[in-house]
Parts: structure tokens; sequence; C-alpha cells
């Protein structure tokens, strides 16, 4: 007994003597707090990886200060959807990212999915990066696993229960739901109910469903209207992955969009969408043929002439002929001395042989497209159920990787006012970790993880464009990710404190 007693009397000294855990004080900064509430001068005290204190707090001995100096300090931005993991974080320390305030991306987006959640998260466990990864469960690998080659059909009962036990096990493991993009092979082809019951199974696991829809362009208001159904009848969260009307004979639109989607919030299906700030997209050639047929010369007139421009499909990736990389379809139709539209066909054929001559290779080809009108961006951006994203990959010649985040805050709020700060802040941050299921973060919080970005609202700017992709954002002062510094004197730490969320976990 008495050495027991005397144990404990031990730990009670060790506790009273061994030094505080090393805590960081930010004062003198206008804390925006990611609620959406107008900036509030307190200072916020972290402390390991979480935020200990906000108030009128006074330094510790021997804990470091950082005097902002009038500076915004605002939760770190939450990217809602982007393919970021693309290149498996090869540079770690994530630059472009960490520029813009970004701590979390969110990924498995538009049916794709690197495999099994558990051993995704386990494999960024053991390499993270500088910031944090969150990630939906993809439709398309799970069609992959079940009907491997032969995905051009709808399933069987046996592959779709063979899918809801995937999906079953990634939710039970911490995905944020399932997520679709059904103008993409293998989705595509997958029919209504399928993606109920799977729906159904996410939903069965508390987690949500986010789809690149059927159509973003001719056929709108049937895919709308598929999403809607798929939330009512599985009673799942349902989001519309970056919505926008990309069809110029709908320009103008998108406040009749909005109504319909309020018109299903009221009747009870929590419908919510994310944007980027471009009126341009970056996917597949073959992305505005529904049909798949690629010999069709009028549909590809059709999409020439009412869905983008000759000059608005800009080549960003070519594998059979690199030196189009950069070029658009009216450039490369002038080069060959032909209509584009037979030059579009041309191009998807070409890098359809060149894939089947290298399966071992991701693809072939992408592009750039400019589709959309800048009244109807904006008009998406400030619905209140809107979020933001880049959609964005590393390495890619659209800029929005590199600049979605900044040029929200530089143009959608300091110039243009369609929000104001906080409310873009909201967008960035609370708004989208409570839509999306990421607890303990998001909001500048007693107890919430040390997530936080500090920067300048009056300069923070981005400098990425179609030619210059890769420019980083100015602005951001600081970045502390999971309580670690990540980024400080314009550039990273080289700290790596990222983690794998969990859904409904910090």
């Amino acid at each position: 007994m008495r050495t027991g007693l005397a144990a404990l009397a031990g730990a009670a000294i060790l506790a009273l003597t061994a030094p505080a855990a090393a805590s960081t004080l930010i004062t003198g900064a206008e804390v925006f707090d990611g609620t959406g509430a107008p900036a509030r001068k307190v200072s916020v005290r972290i402390e390991g990886d979480k935020i200990l204190a906000i108030g009128a707090l006074k330094p510790r001995k021997g804990e470091t200060v950082i005097k902002a100096q009038g500076l915004a300090l605002a939760p770190g931005f939450i990217d809602a959807h982007s393919h970021h993991d693309v290149g498996d974080y090869k540079d770690r320390n994530m630059p472009m990212l960490l520029a813009q305030g970004v701590t979390t991306i969110v990924v498995g987006q538009d049916g794709y999915g690197a495999g099994p959640f558990a051993e995704v998260a386990a494999k960024y466990a053991a390499r993270p990066a500088a910031i944090n990864v969150a990630s939906y469960t993809g439709h398309g690998w799970l069609r992959s696993q079940a009907l491997g080659a032969d995905y051009k059909r709808h399933a069987t009962p046996a592959e779709l229960a063979k899918m809801e036990g995937l999906l079953a096990a990634d939710m039970k493991a911490g995905s944020l739901g399932l997520s679709s993009g059904l103008e993409y092979d293998p989705g595509i082809y997958s029919d209504h109910a399928e993606l109920v019951d799977l729906a159904r199974t996410a939903a069965a696991g508390r987690g949500r469903y986010i789809s690149h829809m059927r159509s973003e362009d001719v056929a709108f208001d049937a895919a709308l209207d598929e999403l809607l159904d798929i939330g009512e009848k599985a009673h799942i969260p349902v989001q519309i992955s970056h919505i926008k009307l990309g069809i110029a004979d709908r320009w103008g639109e998108a406040k009749t969009v909005l109504a319909k989607l309020d018109a299903a919030r009221a009747r009870g299906i929590d419908v919510t969408a994310d944007i980027y700030p471009y009126e341009y997209w970056h996917s597949t050639l073959t992305v505005l043929f529904p049909k798949r047929d690629f010999t069709d010369l009028s549909a590809a007139r059709f999409a020439l002439q009412h869905l983008t421009t000759p000059e608005g499909m800009l080549l960003d990736y070519y594998a059979p002929e690199p030196a189009f990389e950069g070029k658009t379809i009216a450039q490369i139709a002038a080069q060959r001395g032909e209509e584009p539209a037979v030059t579009y066909l041309w191009l998807i054929n070409r890098a359809q042989e060149w894939e089947k001559a290298h399966p071992e290779a991701d693809g072939g080809e992408s592009v750039i497209g400019t589709a959309m009108a800048p009244a109807d961006v904006a008009a998406f951006l400030a619905w209140k159920h809107t979020v933001v994203c880049s959609d964005g990959v590393i390495g890619s010649r659209h800029p929005r990787g590199a600049g979605a985040m900044a040029k929200i805050l530089r143009y959608f709020v300091r110039e243009q006012h369609v929000l104001t700060l906080p409310e873009a802040i909201h967008k960035m941050t609370g708004q989208t970790a409570a839509q999306l299921g990421i607890a303990g973060r998001g909001v500048i919080k007693t107890g919430y993880k040390a997530d936080l970005v500090l920067f300048d609202p009056a300069t923070i700017a981005d400098h990425a464009v179609v030619g210059d992709s890769a420019a980083l954002a100015t602005g951001v002062s600081r970045v502390w990710v999971n309580g670690a510094a990540v980024y400080t004197g314009g550039k990273p730490t080289g700290t790596w404190p990222g983690r794998f969320l969990k859904r409904g976990q910090p």
C-alpha cells in the first residue's frame, strides 16, 4: 500500500513540475471564427493540436507570441471538392494550397477512388503531407471492383450486392459517403435504381451523396431531378458537384435553378452545392458526348456551337501528340486545314487508340473548356447553401488548383462584393465542415483542432492563369495545421502534420 501511495505522490509531483506543452499565442488579429459572424479583436492560444483558449489572453512565460498587427485570422480553408491527391502527394509541402490558406482537401470525387478507404487512409498516415485529407468513396471505383472491364451495362443483383458491401465497409472505416461521376465511364452506364440503393447504404452509415450529375448542359434538368430523387428516396443529404450551367442557350438561368433547389429544400430534401470561381472547366474531350458516339459529326458540331467553342477548348494533356498541349481545337483544326468538329472527333479517336495501346496509363487526354456565364457563377456562389471548391489537380493547366480560394477573397469579396468577408470565410470553413461531416474543424472554437490561416484581406490575391497555372497566391502570412506551423514567410516550413480525416471525427 505504501508503495502505491508513494507512486501516486511521485506522479503528482511530476505533474506539478513537468513543463507545460509548447503553446502559441496569436494576438492583434481580426478573428473571423468561421460561423459567418463579424470579426472580433481577441487573442487565440493554440497548444498541441487544439485551440486552447480565445479572449483577452496574456502571454505565458516562454510561449511563442505571434503579433498579427490587424491581419485576419480564420479557420484553415477546406477545399470541398478537389483532385489534389493525384500524384500521391509527391510534394508533401503542398505550396500551392498553403499559399491560399487551404488546410484540408476533400478527395474521392466524381466517382473516382484510389482503393478501399481504410487502405488509402493507412497509406496517407504512413506518409502524410502538410494538409489534412477527407475522402468520399467513388461510385466508379465500386463499379470497377464489381463489374471489371465489362462495365458498359447495368449491374446485376450480385454485382450491386458486392458494391454495397464495399461501400458499407468504407462507411464503417470513415468515408464521407458516396461520390458519383455520371458523365464519365463507368458511372455513365449505371441506372437510377443502382444509385438509389448505394445511396441508401451510404445513408445507413450516416454519410452523404455528392454527384457530378449526368449532365451539366443539355439534360441538366433531368440530371438535377435524378439527384433530388436520390436524396428523397434514400433520405440522404445530396450535393451538386461544381454546380454550373454549361450551355450557352441557358446562360442567365441560375436564379431559376436556385428557386428549384430552394423548393426541394422546403419539402425536406437536404440539397447543397459546391462551386469553383471560374467560367471554364477541366475534364476529358469525351465528356460532351453523352451517347458516347465519337463518329457523330453532328454531335461534335453541337458541342462546339452550344456547349463551348473551338477557341474555348484547350488541350491540357494529350499523350498521343504532346505538341498539341496548350493549343485549342481551333488552332489544331487550322493546322490540319479542316473543320473544328472533324478535328474534335479525330483527337478523341486518336487518344482512345493510344489508351488501348497503353492500358497502364491513367487516360490519354484532358481539356480545359470555357462554358459558363460570369453572372451565373456569381449567383450560384451567393446561394446560402453553396460552399467553395477548386476541383483542382496539381500539375494541371487550369489555374483553379492554385487560385480558387484566393480568387474568392480577391474577386468576389474585395472587388465585386458578391460576398462579405465573413460570408466567404464561412463558405470556405465552418459551412463546409458542417455540410461534409467533418467534425471539430472549420471553426475557431475552444477544443477544436488548430487549423488556422493568418492573411491580409486587403492584399490576398490569386495569380494563377491558364498560361501560368502554378503561380502561387499571395497575401497569406502564416498557416497552421493541427497546431503545427506549416507555412510562414511565404514558403512551407517542411513539416507534415496532416491527417486523413474520418467522417464525424476531428
